[in-house]
């Protein structure tokens, strides 16, 4: 019992220095995206599209199995309770709410820490193990802003793309659940889905999008970073960042729920 005590101290005290230390990177990407280029420094923006693409563009199919068919369950689930009380119309109100705010930016920012913070973790650290980093700062080149900036720029940027592209996968598999199977005609699955969507919705799950980008991001980069031990120490630092990115959005979401909501 007192060795899982502390395993789990040592847990905690590892991922409390690592958020430390994913703020300091945090600083300093906002010191090359906001102050440097003032300085000279330009941000490279085609290493931003580059990368843009490929952790984008390409998450796209698996953002939208997950987000489809999460919108699939949740309105059988929902109209089954709803048939309980009557008003199974109300399935698309649960929807468009549901994924707007909540559903879409969580799945979706899962789904990316998977897929883009494990690819981001991966590559800084094979980076570091074979000594590419050092080749850089021989060359006068500072690791955060030619390697750190342009991806989590990147990662900031599509991951609330991709929560768009979620609402929209997600709320049509609640779609084809409601006109197919319920009887209940597309337009009353639009006027029941958007009667109680407020804007405040909208914006607080492209706010949260925007967070969870960031958690992704730094959380992927900042393991690369901090590898150890070869080969070994990147795997680790794969398997952390995808552990660590997920605890943190939902810690994040659940803070802002709290903070914006009640």
């Amino acid at each position: 019992m007192t060795d899982r005590l502390a395993a789990l101290g040592r847990s905690g005290l590892e991922l409390y220095r690592f958020v430390l230390f994913a703020f300091g990177l945090f600083g300093g990407f906002l010191y090359w995206l906001l102050v440097a280029p003032w300085k000279g420094f330009k941000v490279r923006y085609s290493e931003v599209a580059r990368q843009a693409v490929r952790i984008g563009v390409n998450a796209v199919p698996i953002v939208f199995l997950v987000n489809f068919f999460v919108g699939v369950t949740l309105a059988i689930t929902v109209a089954d309770i709803l048939r309980i009380f009557g008003p199974i119309e109300y399935t698309g109100a649960v929807m468009g709410v549901g994924f707007w705010r909540e559903l879409s930016p969580l799945l979706t920012g899962i789904v990316m820490a998977g897929y883009a913070g494990a690819s981001l973790a991966a590559e800084i650290g094979t980076m570091k193990v074979g000594e590419e980093l050092m080749a850089l700062e021989a060359s006068a080149l500072n690791p955060v802003r030619f390697l750190c900036v342009p991806r989590l720029l990147a990662v900031m940027i599509m991951v609330p793309v991709l929560t768009l592209f979620g609402n929209l996968f997600g709320i049509y598999g609640g779609y084809l659940i409601c006109t197919g199977l319920l009887d209940i005609s597309p337009q009353l699955f639009y006027d029941r889905m958007l009667d109680p969507l407020k804007v405040k919705d909208i914006w607080v799950g492209g706010l949260k999008s925007v967070i969870f980008g960031c958690i992704v991001g730094l959380v992927g980069l900042g393991q690369g970073l901090q590898v150890r031990g070869g080969a070994e120490g990147v795997g680790r630092a794969t398997t952390n960042a995808v552990v660590y990115s997920i605890i943190l959005i939902i810690v994040a979401d659940c803070i802002l729920t709290v903070a914006l909501y009640f």
